[in-house]
């Protein structure tokens, strides 16, 4: 079969379309022929060595969404032929791929491969950081920081769904504002204006956000604390500029504010059963149209390291989808 691989970290260079052999399942596990798949900002650490430097050559990517070819002899919830949207082990840049049966996912009829294939980290990875991590609560305020982006886009979306009142959203550049906007923001600012922090507190009179979702660290994450309220949470899921935030305790105690971590991997790895209710209710989500995945650009398989260019530049407002060319 054909997939996508790393055979030295760095560069785009290092991506090689190539010939593989066909993956094995064991009895748990379900063999799934790929219709799309997608770029998340994580196969890109994965591929400049920044998120551990495991063993070469890989695959990279973390979702697929197709058609089941092939499942073990444990498996009981799902069929041969049946749609599904899944986590695969070793990556799914690839023409199949093999996923554990608690980390696939029946997609309901009305959604269509392209919006499975990209809605899975995202979606999934916004709900669990809004829903469960932060508990928000309705008419809470919240800011998105990386607004514009496949998950800033998504999580406003679902903020909105979970009755936030004031959703804010920061991005890099003033040409990302109308993505951020189009997807439900209530305000959007651009940070590379000067600092965030004030402008934030002017549209919430002064009280500032109950909830921030920080990805980028950094002066981001230090800055962030200057707008969340008393009893707000911070929750860091990354740091997309290659730097965390420092926190002081004297920031939280006395003003019962939280600082909150989160990583989808991690769960996917140590508890992927509570991710099943997840699924239930992203699909409920996107079949009410309260989520729309916003998808900017469509490369074929082969093309991948174009869309890891595209995604490097800093062109992506929303997902970047994979598909496979038959």
């Amino acid at each position: 079969m054909k997939a996508v691989i790393v055979d030295k970290f760095g560069s785009i260079e290092n991506m090689k379309y190539a010939d593989v052999e066909m993956p094995s399942i064991n009895s748990n596990q379900i063999l799934i022929r790929v219709q799309t798949t997608s770029v998340n900002f994580a196969d890109i650490k994965a591929r400049l060595g920044n998120k551990g430097q495991g063993k070469l050559p890989f695959i990279l990517g973390l979702e697929a969404s197709g058609i089941i070819e092939k499942i073990g002899n444990d498996v009981k919830s799902f069929y041969i032929g049946q749609r599904v949207l899944a986590f695969p082990h070793h990556g799914s840049y690839a023409e199949y791929v093999v996923a554990d049966e608690n980390l696939t996912f029946a997609i309901p009829d009305g959604i269509p491969f392209e919006i499975a294939g990209a809605c899975g980290i995202v979606s999934f990875l916004s709900y669990k950081l809004l829903a469960d991590i932060a508990k928000l609560q309705k008419g809470e305020n919240i800011l998105i920081h990386s607004a514009s982006g496949g998950v800033g886009t998504t999580a406003i979306q679902i903020a909105k769904a979970l009755g936030a009142n004031n959703i804010i959203g920061t991005v890099g550049n003033e040409e990302k504002i109308p993505m951020a906007l189009n997807a439900g923001a209530d305000h959007t600012i651009c940070y590379a204006n000067g600092e965030f922090a004030e402008k934030v507190n002017e549209l919430t009179d002064g009280k500032g956000v109950d909830i921030i979702l920080d990805s980028v660290g950094g002066d981001i994450t230090a800055q962030s604390l200057k707008c969340l309220a008393p009893m707000g949470r911070l929750v860091i899921f990354g740091n997309s500029n290659g730097r965390y935030g420092h926190v002081q305790t004297n920031d939280l105690h006395a003003s019962c504010r939280s600082v909150l971590g989160f990583s989808l991997g991690t769960i996917r790895k140590e508890r992927p059963e509570i991710l099943k209710d997840t699924a239930v209710q992203i699909f409920r989500l996107l079949e009410n149209g309260q989520l729309d995945i916003k998808i900017s650009a469509r490369f074929p398989l082969s093309e991948a390291s174009l869309a890891h260019q595209f995604v490097e530049n800093r062109n992506s407002t929303g997902k970047v989808l994979l598909y496979l060319e038959n």
